[in-house]
């Protein structure tokens, strides 16, 4: 009798334990069903980012700094500087205006190396390698963080929006 108490006290447990946890496989369906939706929905999209350089910088990597400026916080790896198969190159607009297809912030700084020497290098930099072979640690003369809602055609609607004055409208990081 007590073998039959305890196995079933061992059947009992087991099934606690597996109605209490969650499948894994849901989990990630619904994660993956939550990002559709939202993508399509506009939230999970990332902002345009706008911007201006004091010099010509577009064939130039850009790595981020600390805000004193005296540390690397990010910088993209060989193969991290290609966008849809091409290298992640700004997309050139009116007006001096360049849309970052790389993803910096207001913390940009350039290295003196172009995009394709660098997707092409053997070796990985260190972090203080890369900070020595920057260029420019303040380059930006303005940069804009805009929402793409009715935004289809890039560049041609960004390059409306510059036009129009509507940078205006968006978030002015400097």
């Amino acid at each position: 009798m007590k073998r039959k108490t305890s196995t079933g006290l061992v059947l009992l447990l087991i099934m606690a334990v597996l109605y209490s946890c969650k499948c894994p496989m849901a989990t990630s369906k619904n994660k993956e069903e939550k990002m559709k939706t939202e993508s399509n929905m506009g939230m999970a999209t990332p902002p345009l980012i706008i911007y201006k350089t004091r010099k010509d910088y577009n064939d130039k990597v850009p790595v981020i700094l600390s805000k004193d400026k005296k540390t690397i916080v990010s910088y993209p790896g060989t193969k991290d500087v290609f966008y849809k198969g091409k290298l992640a190159l700004p997309t050139e607009l009116q007006d001096g205006y360049l849309l970052d297809n790389r993803g910096i912030n207001q913390n940009v700084a350039f290295l003196g190396i172009t995009y394709d020497t660098y997707s092409k290098s053997m070796r990985m930099f260190s972090k203080n390698q890369l900070y020595d072979m920057i260029i420019d640690k303040d380059p930006l003369v303005e940069m804009y963080r805009c929402k793409r809602k009715g935004i289809k055609d890039i560049p041609a609607d960004i390059n409306s929006l510059i036009e129009s004055g509507g940078l205006k409208d968006c978030e002015r990081l400097k």
